[in-house]
């Protein structure tokens, strides 16, 4: 059999072996592809402005992704050399020399590498085309299939994919070529070593790092630059010095509790996760940290795609909206001038947002909620307009009573001014409450209709109160282009300068633009970076606890011959197993999910709906993240129950 030959059935059988790590590869691939395809789409950078900035963000996401796969790859590849290096040192013996023998080796990794690339090219075009799908129906625009591949991006996945896998495989051709026989045949007895060999060392590391992690975890929480910085520092302090003195506290913990030891395999369970996080406490203790990072990315993620779309719903609820603190009558000719010139409208209307005498709705709230004052006083409008203008949106019609006023607020205000039960005096007028409205109506805004809120009253109380600021609010037959955008934005800009103020000037069709460019730009890539991340650290716990199939194997054998049956050797199996896969998943949970409430707790008020929306934001990133995990630990514990658990007799 030539050499080429022996490579290929050796790539074919590394594949099936290794079929996880196989198939995270083509994942991994298809990934890089697919987002590679983002890059150098003329189309979605045609979408926006901002869009302009989606190449590099990608880019610079892609080179942690490619690291990150790197790291698996040289994992993988040196686990892999380890465990066949008793096979690659018989071809040695039976006389190949060592060049060839790492040629081999290097071959059939490479083939193996070269196929997941090809396959995950394929893929990737589809996911491509997933992303091309979402990203235009985010900007509103029909998207229509189409099955093709982009040369540049296919250019720079293999570009990326040969630095990842010619990197590893030199190293593992050097090894083999400058180890003796004897050595490449012992290799695999070989054992990690324990980075802190002294069990006082390990014990002192170990409560440092559970107190480093507590204090990092707080300084995250302080939203501080500086803290920030310190925090991430401590935090990755803890997890490698939890991990690589974890081996410590098992004997300590049984030594104070004998009648412990020996009940329902404890000491079984205990002692093989000791020994091994004993020689594997870095590599447990990275995975943990990407684990920690992939929590952060989806959490993030989640609360800015909530920031977005918030943030487009609450900008405005008007096609076109322009708003000035300038009193003077024809404030708003210019505009006026262009809009009938150039934008049809459907129907418009110019009012004025008025000063309340003091501010005690305010007040209330900023006592009972998080708010942010804008005014010192509670701004009110006419009735009448708000009439016309609900009609003018389409909301059902509310009347009000003489002797009324009614609240219109955003709806985290809702629960809040519903209890609100005083009366309102304006003008020398008592009011009196008349319900809470909660539609969208542009209240997000400093020089909206209200901040967060609004007061309603009759038209004949404003007659003499002082104006806060005018509105112009229009719905148009078409949205607004970004071309008619622009003009009025550059007609605003010319007042700003001659009067020294600053109008509002918005459109939905803008608003809507702006939040999908920010979505494709920070959310698409710190999913991908997420998705990678909980891939690539699942591989490699699944290649560890498979590698172990035949050590497991000769342990449930004895375990049967001492009189252990079939259905405790399931238990302490399983037990041991998903203890293995917990602790990494542990830490993360206790550092992300705070890091996640303070991030949601951090955005403008109104933001979220309340607690229960940042609540369900935090469950939806943990959720995505153990729907993912559970895959690969539902695949290793089925193929490590088949092969290690014996036949019962008979």
């Amino acid at each position: 059999m030539t050499l080429s030959k022996l490579s290929l059935r050796n790539a074919r059988r590394q594949a099936r072996d290794y079929l996880v790590y196989f198939v995270t590869i083509i994942m991994a691939a298809a990934l890089v592809y697919a987002f590679n395809g983002l890059v150098f789409s003329r189309e979605l950078r045609r979408l926006g402005t901002m869009m302009d900035s989606l190449p590099l963000v990608i880019v610079l996401t892609s080179i942690v992704v490619v690291c990150i796969v790197g790291w698996l790859v040289q994992y993988t590849t040196a686990f892999m050399l380890a465990r066949r290096s008793r096979e690659l040192g018989t071809y040695i013996l039976i006389g190949l020399e060592h060049r060839q023998v790492a040629g081999l080796f290097f071959l059939e990794n490479l083939a193996v590498g070269t196929a997941a690339l090809a396959l995950g090219t394929v893929l990737g075009n589809l996911l491509f085309q997933a992303l091309r799908a979402v990203t235009l129906s985010l900007f509103h625009v029909p998207y229509v299939f189409g099955f093709s591949f982009s040369l540049k991006a296919v250019g720079l996945t293999l570009f990326y994919f040969a630095l990842i896998y010619l990197f590893a495989l030199f190293r593992c051709h050097r090894r083999i070529q400058s180890m003796k026989i004897c050595g490449l045949i012992a290799y695999d007895r070989q054992n990690e070593r324990e980075v802190i060999r002294k069990k006082r060392g390990r014990q002192k590391i170990f409560i440092a790092s559970i107190l480093s992690g507590l204090i990092g975890t707080l300084l995250l929480l302080l939203r501080h630059l500086p803290a920030g910085i310190l925090g991430a520092a401590l935090i990755i302090f803890f997890l490698y010095g939890f991990f690589i003195s974890f081996s410590s506290g098992v004997p300590s913990y049984f030594e104070k509790r004998p009648e412990k030891k020996y009940k329902n395999g404890v000491l079984l369970i205990f002692r093989t996760l000791s020994a091994k996080l004993a020689t594997m406490g870095v590599v447990m203790a990275t995975i943990s940290l990407l684990f920690t990072a992939t929590l952060i990315s989806e959490g993030s993620g989640m609360l800015f795609n909530a920031l977005f779309q918030s943030r487009s719903e609450q900008t405005t609820c008007y096609d076109l909206f322009i708003a000035s603190s300038s009193l003077e009558e024809d404030h708003f000719e210019d505009y006026l001038a262009y809009i009938d010139r150039n934008i049809s409208v459907r129907e418009s209307m110019r009012y004025d947002i008025y000063q309340g005498e003091d501010q005690q709705v305010t007040d209330h709230i900023g006592a009972a909620a998080d708010y942010w004052s804008c005014f010192d006083y509670d701004t009110l409008m006419k009735a009448s307009d708000y009439a016309a203008l609900r009609s003018m949106l389409g909301y059902p019609e509310i009347s009000l009573g003489p002797g009324q006023y009614r609240v219109h607020c955003m709806p985290y205000l809702a629960k809040i001014l519903k209890e609100y039960s005083l009366p309102l005096s304006v003008n020398r007028h008592t009011l009196a409450p008349a319900g809470v409205s909660t539609e969208s109506f542009t209240q997000s805004l400093w020089d909206g209709n209200g901040r967060g809120f609004i007061l309603v009253v009759p038209d004949e109380v404003l007659v003499s109160c002082p104006v806060s600021h005018s509105i112009y609010a229009a719905m148009t037959d078409e949205p607004v282009s970004a071309g008619q955008f622009q003009a009025l934005c550059q007609i605003r800009d010319e007042k700003d300068t001659a009067g020294g103020s600053y109008d509002t000037l918005f459109s939905k069709a803008a608003a809507e633009a702006e939040s999908a460019s920010m979505y494709a730009v920070i959310v698409f890539p710190l999913y991908y970076l997420a998705l990678v991340l909980t891939m690539v650290a699942a591989t490699i716990l699944t290649i560890q606890q498979l590698s172990e199939s035949d050590r497991y194997r000769r342990q449930f054998e004895l375990l049967r011959k001492l009189g252990m049956d079939r259905r405790e050797m399931k238990q302490v199996l399983f037990r041991q197993f998903a203890i293995f896969y917990i602790m990494p998943a542990l830490p993360p949970l206790f550092i992300g999910i705070p890091f996640i409430l303070s991030l949601g707790g951090a955005f403008d008020p109104g933001t979220l709906s309340g607690p229960a929306h940042l609540l369900m934001t935090t469950g939806s990133a943990l959720g995505s993240f153990f729907s993912i995990y559970l895959v690969y630990i539902l695949t290793a514990y089925a193929s490590l129950k088949r092969n290690v658990l014996p036949e019962p007799y008979g």
